[in-house]
């Protein structure tokens, strides 16, 4: 008896800020890997969600969305995007169907042949639900006159419509090979980073536009208690003493509230209870600190102007 042949390989989800690559990875790996907001830039670190179709495992790079950056840690989010999709196996493109092809898509079209040189690229017009079926056939016809795209797919990964076609397409594509983590792993990000962007998560749904998103978190102490729980000590580090203020709220009830989300949340993912402590602390220039950078899988370098 033969053994069965294996895929494995990596894609990369591109696409401009808030394009749906962080909802779109966590439905395809079947839990929440990536922290999803309505604000734009919120996918920092080249996050891998790891998810299996038949005998091939599929793993994702969520990489920032691509836009034209302005500060250090801006360059160094658009150098791991890029870095991502030169890395991948496939590509996926992922554009808004009711935003069309607008400025921020025109620069990734201008890029793509050079930046995944060699690399199947697919594209899924995301948000479908958004448009009628005259406008997405021309949106998507635009789009593969401007690039060769080797498959198309209209989807919402909200809602899940035709995600499912993408995945069994992409596991197709996966070159033979062994499976490189455990069938039981969704994500090779550890979990104190996991528990970190969780944190964030709820602190930036929580400030609305109030704070910029000169904010970090770090998770610098977990300990595992002996009743099986866990207490997580985090630091919330912000750019300026105002943001301190924003941060914690009147009498601390911002950072109470963020507290309570988070720990709901971690609970529910870890299957235990936790103790969740958060402090927050003005660091002035972290953005220019190269180990903030390590902690979110950034290269400090490519942030250079």
């Amino acid at each position: 008896m033969s053994e069965k042949t294996t895929r494995c390989g990596f894609v990369a989800l591109i696409g401009e800020p808030n394009a749906g690559k962080s909802t779109l990875l966590n439905r395809m790996v079947g839990q929440k890997v990536s922290i999803v907001t309505h604000k734009v830039q919120t996918t920092r670190a080249r996050i891998r969600g790891v998810a299996i179709e038949g005998d091939a495992q599929i793993i994702f790079v969520d990489t920032p969305g691509l836009f034209r950056p302005r500060r250090r840690l801006d360059r160094a989010m658009v150098a791991a995007a890029w870095s991502g999709a030169a890395d991948a196996d496939v590509v996926v493109l992922l554009v808004e169907a009711h935003r069309g092809i607008t400025p921020g898509v025109e620069d990734i079209l201008a890029n793509l042949a050079e930046r995944a040189a060699g690399r199947p690229v697919a594209l899924a017009i995301n948000k479908i639900d958004r448009v009628k079926r005259p406008e997405l056939l021309a949106l998507a016809k635009a789009l593969n006159e401007r690039f060769d795209f080797v498959r198309t797919f209209m989807i919402s990964a909200e809602k899940g419509d035709g995600v499912d076609d993408l995945k069994r397409w992409l596991a197709d594509e996966m070159p033979e090979g062994p499976w490189l983590y455990p069938e039981d792993q969704i994500a090779d990000l550890p979990l104190r980073m996991l528990a970190a962007e969780i944190t964030r998560e709820k602190l930036m749904l929580r400030l609305h536009d109030e704070l910029p998103y000169q904010l970090t978190v770090e998770t610098e102490r977990w300990e595992e208690r002996k009743d099986g729980s866990v207490r997580i000590d985090q630091v919330v580090y912000v750019a300026r003493e105002t943001h301190k203020g924003i941060a914690l709220g009147r009498r601390g009830e911002t950072i109470k509230a963020v507290g309570q989300a988070a720990r709901a949340e971690l609970e529910e993912m870890l299957g235990r209870r936790v103790h969740l402590f958060l402090t927050v602390k003005v660091r002035p220039r972290w953005e220019e600190e190269a180990e903030r950078y390590r902690e979110m899988g950034l290269d400090f370098s490519e942030g250079q102007g």
